[in-house]
């Protein structure tokens, strides 16, 4: 049996199939507003899904009534805006499971990741250490690997200008990033020669001190190596990356791992 009707105003709850329903409450506790369908549903275009794709399916708005506009979201992004959309949310939304699309992603803010930011099919853990790894330059039968910025050891590096102070302070992070007995300081006098030496280094600071007590104004340059890891071992025995004696989980290797050209 079916109704046939011009309008319909529902002022309490709205039900269709079978089921208890605790979210939106029963009988006296119902919600009024609320509703529910046990689905599937589909939203827009009849014919966009020839079967059910999900619970719920939203095709694009194909009402033929003159008086539905095509939707619109204002606003752009760089890579452009993919008007007119099936599906508007305004405010945050939650998903409790994996989220899959079949085309890009165009974000107008920043991505947080909890995890590894993974591309390229498994072949690129943005978190990984970039690398090359080639043949080595002068010894037959081994390889060469350099991590960025293409050195021997996975540094970070730390640089600025200092000017009548007498100490660096290094970003807070180096904690617990950076093995503080790795920490190297290069600094570059400005204007004169002023025997600016590393007093010392200690709670995350840099001292510096000047011949004579002069002002100090120089350049600086701090490297550091990073704690969260194995040492890097540059120079190996092997034919490929894959006779690397460390740890290959921590390298992502250009030309091998991923950016892998014919």
């Amino acid at each position: 049996m079916s109704f046939n009707l011009d309008d319909a105003n529902v002022g309490g709850q709205l039900k269709v199939g079978t089921g208890i329903v605790p979210a939106i409450g029963e009988g006296a506790r119902k919600i009024n507003g609320s509703a529910f369908a046990e689905g599937p549903a589909v939203f827009g275009s009849p014919t966009t899904f020839p079967f059910a794709y999900a619970t719920v399916n939203i095709g694009p708005l194909t009402n033929a009534d003159p008086d539905s506009k095509p939707p619109l979201i204002p606003g752009s992004l760089c890579s452009g805006v993919n008007n007119p959309y099936s599906l508007a949310v305004s405010g945050s939304a939650g998903f409790m499971g994996p989220v899959d699309t079949a085309a890009n992603l165009g974000v107008g803010g920043n991505v947080f990741a909890q995890g590894h930011v993974i591309s390229n099919c498994g072949g690129h853990i943005l978190a990984a250490k970039k690398n090359f790894d080639i043949p080595h330059p002068t010894l037959e039968g081994y390889r060469l690997r350099h991590t960025c910025p293409e050195g021997p050891s996975n540094d970070v590096y730390f640089r600025g200008k200092v000017m009548n102070k007498t100490e660096i302070v290094l970003p807070g992070y180096w904690e617990k990033l950076v093995d503080p007995s790795t920490i190297t300081v290069n600094l570059t006098p400005i204007g004169a020669h002023q025997n600016v030496i590393v007093k010392r280094i200690a709670d995350n600071k840099i001292y510096l001190q000047a011949h004579g007590g002069m002002p100090i104004n120089c350049y600086y340059h701090v490297y550091g190596t990073r704690a969260d890891g194995e040492r890097l071992i540059p120079e190996y025995k092997g034919k490929t990356p894959d006779d690397y004696p460390g740890n290959n989980n921590e390298y992502s290797i250009v030309g091998y791992n991923y950016d892998v050209r014919g």
